[in-house]
């Protein structure tokens, strides 16, 4: 046995030499944060096990061993995590023809099951239009009030809002540009009357900062992330009512059922859009004329909702 892992070693075609090619043919198109997560969890969880055995003698069973070591630990959703990160190695494997089976797929059916938490979002236009009424008449900072008002008509990530900076918008052409932290793809925001009003309001306020949502504290860094979740409870709004990140369901359900517009703008507008089958980032122009007037129509469907009692 020890034997064949050296020449599995030697060869290369231990597992840890087939993951780590894959790994590198991978981090020019994935963000910094997953490349780091991917090398972590291999390091951590796979290779002081299984990274120098030949990776076409590894079995299911084996596989299986080493993944409920990690669930033994209560970490359910890491398991699966790893789990997947295996069975993408060992289809690029199959493709070099260094093993005839994904036995991380094999394994799949016998992990502990995740209980997925689906974050809290508002999307009923009656309860919309309510939230949106206590928003205008939320007596926090300006700061907070302004990232309130402009979550639901702009739907990003809570970190993509509090992280905005000023170089990043356009006041010409209505945009604004930025790179997602997610998924390192670049993104275009169009910017309806109504946010472009909440934005330039803030310049004789944030406009010596680099972040427009700059924490009240140290101005030189974002505004906490903490602090729309707070506004939302001093609004009366429970944990199980509605997030930060509800924004984005609220604006993917109602654009869908309610105003009806295509699926895939709507997809494409959230960031969601995966990359084609190369890698490549998928084009940030994209629908981009049907996008701005779009998110136009949401603002002012958005007005009419705040405005019925």
């Amino acid at each position: 046995m020890a034997e064949r892992k050296k020449q599995g070693d030697l060869t290369g075609d231990s597992f840890k030499s087939v993951a780590e090619e894959w790994r590198l043919g991978r981090s020019h198109i994935l963000s910094p944060v997953s490349v780091k997560n991917i090398a972590q969890r291999l390091h951590t969880y796979v290779y002081p096990s299984i990274g120098s055995r030949p990776i076409a003698d590894i079995k299911a069973p084996e596989l299986l061993q080493l993944i409920r070591s990690i669930e033994t630990k209560g970490h359910f959703e890491t398991a699966h995590r790893v789990r997947g990160i295996v069975s993408e190695v060992f289809r690029y494997a199959i493709a070099l023809g260094k093993t005839e089976r994904d036995v991380a797929n094999d394994i799949k059916g016998a992990l502990k099951p995740l209980i997925k938490k689906h974050l809290a979002a508002i999307t009923e236009p009656v309860n919309a239009g309510q939230l949106l009424r206590k928003i205008h008449t939320y007596s926090g900072t300006p700061v907070v009030r302004a990232a309130l008002k402009l979550a639901p008509l702009i739907f990003v990530r809570p970190i993509e809002l509090r992280t905005a900076k000023w170089d990043e918008i356009n006041f010409e052409t209505a945009e604004w540009r930025y790179t997602i932290t997610k998924t390192n793809t670049p993104h275009i925001v169009p910017l309806a009357r109504q946010a472009l009003s909440i934005i330039e309001s803030l310049q004789p306020i944030t406009g010596k900062h680099a972040f427009i949502f700059p924490s009240h504290r140290r101005g030189n860094n974002p505004m906490s992330n903490n602090a729309i979740l707070t506004a939302l409870r001093k609004m009366g709004y429970a944990k199980s009512e509605m997030s930060g990140h509800g924004f984005r369901a609220m604006a993917r359900t109602m654009l869908d059922e309610i105003l009806g517009y295509r699926v895939d703008i709507i997809e494409h507008q959230l960031g969601h859009v995966p990359r084609d089958f190369q890698g490549r980032a998928y084009n940030r122009t994209k629908h981009l004329g049907e996008r701005k007037l779009m998110m136009q129509a949401w603002a002012d469907y958005l007005d009419q909702l705040k405005g019925n009692n």
